[in-house]
């Protein structure tokens, strides 16, 4: 029964991520950097709140406001990935 249940949440976080991936392709630039730095800034800060013995959730939403802020803020002209 428990591997049951372990492969039922593998199989979800699959679709969850699929799905969630999928709805960034419709998005401008300035948007998917907002979103971007948000998801990194939100493990970034869950992980140094980890590790600093503080609030995951805590660390997670400094991170992720820091982060989206950065993301939005940037403009295409700072960002030049491939060129």
């Amino acid at each position: 029964m428990g591997e049951y249940r372990m492969t039922s949440a593998r199989y979800i976080a699959v679709i969850v991520a699929v799905l969630t991936l999928a709805g960034c392709s419709g998005m401008d630039n300035k948007t998917q950097r907002t979103l971007s730095g948000g998801a990194i800034g939100s493990a970034g800060g869950a992980a140094i709140g980890a590790l600093a013995g503080g609030s995951l959730v805590t660390g997670a939403l400094i991170g992720g406001a820091a982060g989206a802020a950065v993301g939005y803020l940037t403009s295409e002209d700072d960002v030049r990935v491939g060129n």
